[in-house]
């Protein structure tokens, strides 16, 4: 299960936001779990009514949605999109599967429909394909969270219209941070994909670099932004208080 996820890891494509519509709890966090572990944003609506509304009014690459739903189906939250124009790419899953089924799925607007049981390797692998065919997202070159912004193609890094000096190990950090703002970063992430360890070297690399990019991105400022999550890792986010190292 480890080496799959490595995998998926190693060869997913760059970052989607999805938003996943499905009532079944259990099958709901399986899917926010799995995708945010390979680097996706997932958003989740337990019912019709509220994937509806989210989808609506939001920017997402490729909506993942279940059939048989609470307060709407999801074949009428389909019809209800594209009757609005809306042309966001969709994956229906579903335990009726079907050739009529699958028709009526496909019918009513989807553009890919994957009967249950499934394989997240290949749930992944057609959402993927749906966001490329699509157009997906351009990676983007300047992020921002607050008034701190940095520019991965310059390397210029700023906060109050400030700039700051990073070490080039200190900005790859940030840059990192910054690109999974708003969501808890891991030691293993951060060994993985800025120091390029596939082991934990049992030191204090990380805490070290942490605290040196922190002292130079808050220090003076009212509001911190880089935050320590106990027992979990790091978060880089605008507003939100939380306990740090």
């Amino acid at each position: 299960m480890v080496m799959e996820r490595q995998y998926l890891l190693d060869n997913s494509s760059s970052q989607m936001r999805l938003l996943i519509i499905e009532d079944d709890r259990e099958s709901a966090d399986y899917l926010v779990k799995a995708f945010r572990e390979v680097g996706h944003v997932a958003d989740l609506a337990s019912d019709g009514e509220e994937g509806l509304s989210l989808a609506d009014g939001g920017d997402y690459d490729v909506l993942v949605i279940d059939r048989m739903l609470p307060k709407r189906d999801g074949l009428s939250v389909i019809g209800c999109l594209r009757d609005k124009g809306i042309r966001t790419p969709v994956l229906i899953l579903s335990a009726l599967g079907q050739v009529d089924d699958r028709i009526k799925g496909l019918r009513a607007g989807g553009d890919d429909y994957l009967p249950k049981p499934y394989s997240f390797a290949e749930l992944l692998a057609r959402v993927e394909v749906l966001s490329r065919r699509h157009g997906g997202r351009a990676e983007e070159t300047v992020y921002r969270v607050g008034d701190l912004e940095l520019d991965r193609l310059s390397h210029r890094v700023a906060r109050g219209g400030e700039e700051l000096t990073l070490q080039p190990r200190e900005f790859r950090l940030l840059e990192y941070l910054m690109k999974h703002a708003g969501q808890v970063v891991t030691r293993t992430m951060l060994l993985e994909n800025v120091w390029d360890y596939h082991f934990d070297p049992q030191t204090n690399v990380i805490d070290v670099h942490v605290s040196r990019l922190r002292s130079k991105i808050d220090k003076g400022f009212e509001q911190p932004l880089l935050h320590t999550i106990r027992g979990a890792g790091y978060m880089i986010r605008d507003g939100v208080h939380s306990s740090r190292a």
